[in-house]
């Protein structure tokens, strides 16, 4: 058995807020999903990336409570290049979604940044700083 991950779903309090964001961030989202309770899109490398409601969670599980406290989830987004990280940043905070984390050179070698989307997940842009180093 080889394992692929295939989905990523994601709870929202908000769907118009989250796909706003996620629209902004360069995910392409079909207009007027905003009033649907699921959506779903797939991304460029086939990766289904998915929204529910916490209203449509809770239609199947009464029990569900958004979860609180810290890093809960982590979506890292690839760019080709460090400007790219930066301009992504700049035009997420520029639209009013907060920077947590400024672009930065990591020493794993990438930029990376970390924005917040409207439920409060990390979203991570990165892209490769350079060369890698040649093995001595």
């Amino acid at each position: 058995m080889t394992l692929t991950l295939g989905f990523i779903g994601l709870v929202t309090s908000d769907m118009p807020a989250a796909l706003a964001f996620y629209r902004t961030l360069g995910v392409d989202i079909p207009e007027g999903a905003e009033g649907a309770p699921h959506v779903d899109v797939v991304l460029a490398d086939g990766t289904t990336l998915a929204w529910d409601t916490v209203e449509v969670i809770r239609s199947f599980d009464p029990n569900y409570a958004v979860p609180t406290g810290g890093h809960r989830i982590a979506l890292a987004f690839a760019h080709g290049s460090p400007a790219e990280v930066d301009a992504t940043f700049t035009r997420l905070e520029a639209a009013g979604y907060p920077g947590h984390v400024a672009p930065w050179d990591a020493p794993w070698g990438q930029r990376y940044a970390t924005v917040l989307d409207p439920d409060g997940n990390s979203i991570d842009l990165f892209a490769p700083l350079g060369e890698a180093p040649s093995p001595s």
